[in-house]
């Protein structure tokens, strides 16, 4: 270290031993009071991660908690079409404002600025990235006790994007009954490690089909192996959800928030484990 140091890393040129880690987090909006961010995550894309976004988002709404979801899929947004919200975003100031659903939650979504929700977005990753960013510090969220992180598939520019500038309180990763179960966990699981994210646990979603006359569990992927692989990294399993007609109907109609997921029960209380 310099005689002359003045301890101003950021500007600072020398690699020496004194030199201070510099947080990458950026100011959340004035705005907002946001208590706890949870990314949904998984290790590939059709696993139904925006589901499982949307169903905890609502649940914890009915349970009297405020929620908002930053859909940061931006290539792929499906947040506010299964919300049925398809005004735009407003601003207030130099802050934008987002859009509430009919049960009272909060969304922020590329489709929420485009002109036609219906317009592909075709920008590169940092560009991307940086409107991920611009829904945390430019999005006056209000008070919330969650913020849900609709994730785009992978370990890519906007996970990591959101893992260094939001002060994630942790993740949970969803799945499916497949065989690639144990890579799209693990994959998962080594990115939020790397990034010293906790890990709520894992939710499994198209577990099985239940026989509309006997009620019977129908494994469409066959046997699951994630409580196998659950169990390997020390997570807790969340919750299997099946496939159901009706919950596929609801979102189509925009209509998620009539859903109920008893099979959320768990991650609801892991949830509701943050804030006490």
């Amino acid at each position: 270290m310099s005689e002359t140091c003045n301890h101003q890393c950021s500007s600072c040129g020398q690699d020496c031993g004194e030199r201070t880690a510099q947080s990458l987090l950026a100011k959340a909006n004035p705005g907002s009071r946001v208590k706890k961010i949870i990314g949904v995550v998984s290790g590939k894309g059709g696993v139904g991660k925006s589901l499982i976004t949307s169903l905890l988002a609502s649940a914890m709404t009915k349970k009297g908690y405020a929620c908002g979801v930053l859909d940061a899929d931006v290539t792929g947004p499906s947040i506010p079409k299964v919300f049925g919200v398809h005004e735009k975003a407003t601003a207030v100031g130099n802050s934008m404002v987002p859009v509430a659903s009919q049960g009272g939650v909060r969304l922020m979504s590329v489709n929420l600025i485009l002109e036609d929700e219906t317009d592909p977005v075709i920008w590169r990753g940092p560009l991307i990235a940086g409107v991920v960013q611009q829904f945390w510090t430019e999005v006056m969220w209000g008070d919330l006790d969650y913020l849900f992180v609709d994730m785009p598939p992978g370990t890519g520019d906007v996970a990591l994007t959101v893992f260094q500038s939001l002060p994630v309180d942790g993740i949970i990763v969803v799945t499916s009954p497949q065989d690639l179960v144990s890579m799209i966990v693990s994959k998962a699981v080594k990115m939020a490690q790397k990034m010293d994210i906790p890990i709520l646990g894992v939710v499994e979603n198209m577990s099985y089909v239940r026989c509309p006359d006997c009620g019977k569990k129908i494994l469409l992927y066959g046997e699951s192996h994630v409580e196998q692989t659950a169990k390997q990294y020390g997570l807790s399993l969340l919750g299997q959800l099946p496939i159901d007609p009706a919950v596929a109907k609801a979102c189509d109609e925009g209509k998620v928030e009539t859903v109920e997921s008893g099979e959320l029960q768990k991650a609801v209380e892991a949830l509701e484990g943050l804030l006490k």
